[in-house]
């Protein structure tokens, strides 16, 4: 708590700074741990101030710090997010959310990604199998599950990658220098993960449905694995798991080790359909899914808090 009081003060005199050298126009904060400094920037120089929130932030602490902690940064969250001209969020379930807590106009802008092909290619992995996570590596994605489930399946290997919590690495380190088919990778540059998702033939998003914060998301591996027209693997009684039956993109099962393994299994055993999840994913892309139909989203947002502050200007 100490370190995040200091680095608001920070962070805070580093804007006022810039803001003497460039004319800003907005302040968009990401996440709740930006927000203080944009109320505080927007009382200073009265500019309109977007929330932009990724998460909901009470509940994604909550995996690691007292319940307590979570529930008084739920609070202040309701408290501060009133402040903000405009509340952006990244998927409808956090916009319910975020509509109870406030009156402020919501706008839904997801992380996608940008299209990389308007035609489907097959995976490019030398005849194994391979399921593929790139990501955060916490109790929330069930990771250690993966491994398990790969470690008696013939034909079949997974690639693990990502960062998290230092212990929690360094265990599933250890867990796949045991199975000849599970790799960590550790940390993989972002400039890579789109390309590498392109070379697989599957992408693993298994979230625990007891997470508060990521059963009510979309994650990135959801976005990477469609412009890639890879099919992806999803937990039932998930927002993911929603969508990815909804738009025919992959397979989902119960949050279960014998659930992903028939999901493997399924997959490494049928070409076909893996062809054809991966070419509904590629079209939900070039459809709905891409950052260049997002882009425009945020530009106008822009655009229509910019003329609002010069007509009360």
């Amino acid at each position: 708590g100490f370190n995040l009081l200091l680095w608001w003060r920070q962070a805070y005199r580093r804007a006022l700074i810039l803001s003497k050298e460039t004319r800003f126009d907005v302040i968009h904060c990401h996440d709740f741990d930006t927000l203080a400094i944009g109320i505080r920037l927007k009382r200073k120089l009265g500019l309109p101030l977007i929330y932009d929130a990724h998460e909901i932030y009470g509940y994604m602490v909550a995996r690691s710090l007292p319940r307590w902690i979570a529930n008084m940064l739920l609070w202040l969250e309701k408290r501060l997010v009133t402040k903000a001209d405009r509340i952006i969020n990244a998927w409808e379930a956090q916009r319910r959310y975020f509509s109870r807590v406030t009156d402020r106009p919501i706008s839904i802008i997801m992380n996608c990604k940008p299209l990389q092909s308007m035609e489907y290619q097959p995976a490019d992995n030398e005849g194994k199998f391979t399921v593929l996570y790139i990501g955060g590596l916490h109790k929330g994605r069930a990771v250690p599950m993966l491994v398990h489930a790969v470690r008696e399946l013939t034909g079949v290997q997974c690639l693990i990658g990502g960062s998290g919590h230092p212990n929690y690495v360094q265990a599933l380190k250890e867990e796949c220098s045991r199975i000849s088919n599970a790799t960590f990778l550790g940390k993989v540059p972002l400039d890579e993960v789109i390309p590498m998702t392109g070379k697989y033939d599957c992408v693993f998003l298994m979230i625990d449905p007891a997470d508060l914060n990521n059963s009510i998301a979309l994650a990135n591996k959801q976005f990477e694995a469609m412009v890639c027209g890879r099919p992806i693997i999803c937990t039932k009684g998930t927002y993911s798991g929603e969508v990815t039956e909804q738009e025919e993109v992959g397979l989902v099962v119960e949050y279960t080790e014998e659930a992903l393994k028939q999901a493997i299994i399924k997959l490494r055993d049928n070409p076909g359909l893996r062809e054809k999840l991966g070419r509904n994913a590629l079209e939900a892309a070039i459809t709905k899914y891409n950052w260049q139909k997002e882009e425009v989203k945020l530009l106008e947002l822009y655009k229509s808090l910019q003329n609002e502050s010069q007509l009360s200007g």
